[in-house]
């Protein structure tokens, strides 16, 4: 009996020492990233007007932009990822979604608004959801609304369009429709070797708990972190490549314009809590437009692309986002004539 008393004691510190293990991990591997970040930053301009060269300043000014933005949401779904994989049993989801895949999908899909993220959040979250046994039709409807709906993005949008309830209300449901038509999609259309299944990570205890918690954040954070800098250079280099007069020759036209911004969306990776501002600077743009630029680009961007191609493979990141990116724009039309 004492010995058993010991046991329980020992396992108990244990886990009391690998969750401030884990805390410490995240807190300095996001200060870390923050930080080389901010000396980029402040260095990179610095060094690109020695050099004479301000495209170069310009170039680093959008990618730390981007970087610095993106690593707390990415840190945010790494550590909601690694608490999922470790903490939570399989049959608490088998419990919440339904069994049939078709129903399951816009449940998930509506489940996005519990997680006040990013896009850079959502990809190890629905990796964890199919490592936990979710079909990965649903954790894609999850993947995909869960940037687009969650109260801080609803919210941020009210306020960058005051005034103007219909806007977000028409976020809402042009996203949440792309989420879920998106799912649907792939049950349906989607094969096995399309995509590459998240695996655990080599140390996390296939058991779960403190120690998988641990090993799921460490692998999950450095991986999913060095597909973001991908994305942002990505990103940065098209901002100073193409020139602004170029974009003002699509604002006369109204289907012309929500392709233009819905490209633009893509390449600018806008975190999803700040779009809405950036849309709403668009003021030569229809509403359609600008609606189009705010369903887009939370579920389609290069840094997007990048984090989907590490976590689930190259061959679903380029068939799933092109999919997406044709139903996101046709969702923000059908959404925009009939609302706005």
């Amino acid at each position: 009996m004492e010995n058993q008393r010991t046991e329980s004691r020992r396992t108990a510190a244990d886990g009391i020492r690998l969750g401030l293990r884990a805390l410490v991990y995240a807190v300095l591997g996001g200060a870390a990233l923050l930080a080389i970040g901010t000396v980029a930053s402040v260095l990179g301009p610095l060094l690109a007007l020695d050099l004479y060269t301000p495209p170069v300043a310009a170039w680093w000014t959008v990618f730390t932009a981007i970087t610095v933005q993106g690593v707390p949401f990415l840190l945010l779904g790494t550590l909601v990822s690694a608490a999922i994989g470790a903490f939570v049993p399989e049959r608490v989801f088998q419990r919440l979604l339904p069994r049939r895949t078709a129903l399951a999908v816009p449940v998930a899909g509506a489940a996005g608004v519990v997680l006040p993220g990013c896009e850079c959040a959502s990809v190890p979250v629905a990796g964890s959801l199919m490592r936990r046994g979710v079909a990965p039709a649903a954790a894609l409807a999850f993947l995909l609304s869960a940037p687009a709906i969650n109260p801080v993005v609803l919210v941020a949008t009210s306020i960058a369009f005051p005034g103007q309830p219909e806007m977000v209300l028409g976020r809402l449901l042009a996203s949440l429709g792309t989420a879920v038509v998106m799912g649907w999609l792939w049950a349906r259309f989607g094969r096995e070797e399309w995509l590459r299944l998240p695996k655990r990570s080599g140390g996390q205890s296939p058991g779960g708990g403190p120690r998988a918690f641990v090993s799921g954040l460490q692998h999950d954070f450095l991986h999913a972190g060095g597909f973001l800098v991908v994305g942002a250079a990505a990103a940065a280099t098209f901002d100073i490549v193409v020139p602004r007069s170029l974009l003002e020759v699509f604002t006369g036209s109204a289907w012309l314009s929500v392709l233009l911004l819905a490209l633009l969306a893509v390449v600018l990776c806008v975190c999803s809590e700040a779009d809405a501002f950036v849309a709403a600077s668009l003021s030569g743009f229809s509403p359609t437009a600008r609606l189009a630029f705010m369903v887009v680009g939370p579920m389609v961007d290069l840094k997007l692309i990048a984090l989907q191609t590490g976590t689930f493979g190259r061959a679903f990141a380029v068939r799933f986002s092109a999919a997406t990116w044709v139903v996101a724009v046709t969702s923000s039309v059908l959404v925009g004539w009939w609302l706005l």
